[in-house]
């Protein structure tokens, strides 16, 4: 495997509430009773148009709370809402095909937001400027943190336009200063200058939508490169590859959105994801088997009673 150079490598070690086998972690953590079940044979349904969702369509009368996530000098808030209220869906971490846990904060999200916190410090990367996109965002917290940081473009994507509706938008808000917070309009800008979108589809067909990537419907061509302003500078995902299904799809669309020759991807994600298969060891395989990217571990997380969790940085060739 490539791993480029490690000399920035960092050793993390904070705690975690995540106990038990690794089968009972996971099953906890994404709601994976289903694996012993027969529902394991049901088709997943076709996934939801992509669309943009805009900050004028989040409902006030949504039962919202803010909790403060403290990350050393850094504190952001994270939002609360109920997955019944919002998907009508029961307290369920995951629902594949139909809801894919986009309400919870994961642990990768914070670690990402640390490792981004001291890359920027020791000087391997800057936001000042970049286009960045934050992919199965959740709450936003990286996106967020690429806001603070002088970020010129930041577009959230994430499977359920609900979770953006009534999630991440209002955590969004809630975090950044009000003079960059996004207007209620198509353009989203902010007062600014910076360019903050909210962009919700399955992995497989949001590339049509993306506003960085120029698609072609003629020849179903994407051209991330084809000029100064095409595609994305910076890269964010945290939990992203939990199921080996969605690899492909997931890596398909990071080649067609990311800039060349300088574009950077940041994943935050666990070794591996019991019962699920999924994984940084099985994702990592994938893209040095596709030789047309570098992988370079940034941080490990360890805690000694979960799972081994990476943040891994990964740029083109």
């Amino acid at each position: 495997m490539r791993k480029g150079k490690r000399n920035k490598r960092i050793i993390i070690t904070f705690g975690s509430a995540a106990t038990g086998s690794s089968r009972r972690l996971q099953k906890k953590m994404f709601g994976l009773s289903f694996l012993d079940s027969k529902e394991d044979e049901t088709p997943v349904p076709p996934p939801p148009p992509s669309l943009e969702v805009l900050p004028s369509e989040v409902s006030p009368s949504l039962n919202f709370t803010l909790e403060p996530v403290n990350l050393g000098e850094l504190t952001l808030l994270k939002g609360r809402v109920s997955t019944k209220e919002v998907l009508g869906l029961p307290n369920s971490d995951l629902v594949p095909g139909v809801y894919e846990g986009g309400l919870k904060l994961w642990e990768g999200s914070i670690d990402l937001v640390k490792a981004l916190r001291l890359d920027v410090q020791n000087g391997n990367i800057s936001f000042s400027g970049k286009r960045v996109l934050e992919l199965g965002c959740g709450h936003g917290l990286p996106g967020i943190f690429a806001c603070l940081e002088g970020a010129a473009v930041i577009h959230f994507q994430d499977f359920n336009a609900e979770v953006l509706r009534y999630l991440t938008i209002p955590n969004v808000i809630a975090n950044v200063p009000k003079k960059l917070q996004p207007a209620a309009t198509i353009e989203t800008n902010c007062q600014s200058g910076a360019e903050v979108r909210f962009l919700a589809g399955d992995w497989s067909q949001i590339h049509q939508l993306l506003p960085c990537v120029k698609y072609d419907e003629k020849d179903l061509n994407c051209h991330p490169g084809d000029g100064p302003t095409s595609g994305y500078d910076i890269i964010l995902m945290a939990e992203t590859i939990y199921s080996v299904s969605a690899h492909q799809s997931l890596y398909g669309l990071i080649k067609k959105s990311i800039s060349r020759p300088h574009g950077v991807v940041y994943l935050a994600a666990k070794k591996h994801y019991f019962g699920v298969g999924g994984g940084t060891r099985r994702f990592l395989s994938m893209v040095e088997n596709d030789s047309s990217m570098d992988a370079c571990l940034v941080a490990e997380v360890a805690d000694g009673s979960s799972n081994v969790r990476e943040v891994w940085k990964l740029s083109v060739k």
